[in-house]
């Protein structure tokens, strides 16, 4: 068998991150990726916050950033409109990137450090000695291959096998599932220096974006609560009628569709098993608010792959040692989680009049900076009802 100190299973921006990571901390680093291409196909809305990729450590790059806004819009359902600019928004919104191109550099990064790649390769099951996963079972063109690893990481996505074959425990109710569609629109009438968000019952439980990729161009989506879908095909129907609702929109075109699933939930208990650790949307660390989970993930990424190489080189890889990256990296993202967690849990339930005040009250706010945390308190301020279920997490 071949052997590494850190197996990655999974090449998307939480993968290669980690093996970045790795790498660079002098482990030997193999991410493996099913799918033919690293990057494709695209699943995401593709915004992304100026300070979280600095955060990350990463360098912009004109060969993945696809345009730059000034701020964004946020819609209520009646059409009022708050401005806000890129440094009050933050989470997704600064850079609109080409995620295909975006998630290749993130490979070239940690294929420079050091790390191997191999593509259209599945991990088709974990294996285990005296007990603790040390390695994967991998298939390439047809044929089965083990591969032994000090650390295995599960960097799988939203449908995550590697969290359910270790035994942790990834599972998510009804209400913590979304479901997401989105075009690539063109010929689009909008103002190009601001993304879009609109709220209320246009997307029921969730939000409504538009993401711009160029003068007339543009992600245009939506996500919807998992508890609010009837049947088969809703989430674009939902879609198809806010495009038909939007002016803007209506007169363009669609030149690809997107289709997908985001977790909402609140930050698991567990992330890592002996030989083990989950990272990213196999971590379910996408934002509940926002749907948002590179940055998470990169910021995730550094804990991960150092401690990965670290449990390798003292030859300590179990559950035990491991809590070092859980530690790590709870200090960077965990508070925000659960807060957004509980505002998620709030806001799922607020009708069209609520989403209403609530743009009525931030208008009326001084704020620097529109963080989950500050929005509420906004809120508070002026309509003290509609946050009363969570007010200490205000405190």
């Amino acid at each position: 068998m071949e052997k590494f100190d850190v197996v990655i299973v999974g090449g998307g921006p939480a993968g290669t991150l980690t093996g970045w990571h790795a790498a660079r901390a002098g482990a030997s680093v193999l991410i493996l990726e099913k799918r033919q291409e690293v990057g494709s196909p695209i699943r995401c809305g593709e915004g992304l916050d100026k300070r979280g990729i600095e955060k990350i450590g990463l360098t912009p790059s004109k060969k993945w950033i696809a345009h730059e806004v000034k701020g964004a819009h946020i819609i209520a359902p009646n059409g009022m409109k708050l401005k806000l600019t890129e440094g009050q928004a933050g989470n997704e919104v600064g850079y609109v990137v080409n995620r295909d191109v975006f998630d290749k550099e993130m490979a070239k990064l940690a294929i420079d450090a050091g790390a191997q790649l191999r593509v259209k390769t599945s991990v088709v099951e974990l294996l285990r000695k005296d007990g603790k996963v040390n390695g994967v079972r991998t298939k390439f063109m047809g044929k089965i291959k083990d591969i032994e690893a000090g650390i295995v990481v599960g960097a799988d996505g939203y449908e995550s096998q590697i969290g359910r074959w270790a035994g942790i425990d990834t599972n998510l109710k009804p209400k913590d599932m979304f479901s997401c569609f989105q075009y690539h629109m063109v010929n689009i009438d909008i103002d190009p220096d601001y993304n879009d968000f609109y709220l209320g019952s246009c997307a029921p439980g969730g939000y409504a974006w538009m993401f711009v990729k160029g003068p007339d161009e543009a992600n245009v989506g939506l996500g919807v609560q998992g508890t609010k879908l009837h049947k088969r095909g809703d989430v674009k129907r939902i879609l198809d009628d806010f495009v038909k609702s939007v002016p803007g929109l209506a007169k363009g075109k669609a030149i690809s569709h997107i289709a997908g699933a985001i977790s909402a939930c609140a930050p698991l208990d567990c992330v890592t098993a002996d030989g083990i650790l989950l990272i990213g949307d196999a971590a379910r660390m996408i934002d509940p608010i926002t749907g948002g989970g590179i940055i998470n993930a990169g910021l995730a990424a550094k804990p991960a792959g150092e401690v990965a190489a670290e449990a390798v080189a003292v030859g300590d890889t179990s559950k035990e040692f491991l809590q070092k990256y859980e530690k790590g990296w709870r200090a960077l993202i965990e508070n925000k989680l659960w807060r957004n967690y509980m505002a998620k849990e709030k806001v799922t339930t607020f009708s069209d009049d609520t989403f209403n005040k609530i743009i009525e009250a931030i208008k009326d706010a001084d704020m620097s900076q529109i963080s989950s945390l500050e929005l509420f308190k906004a809120v508070q301020a002026k309509y003290p009802e509609l946050v009363k279920d969570f007010e200490d997490l205000l405190m």
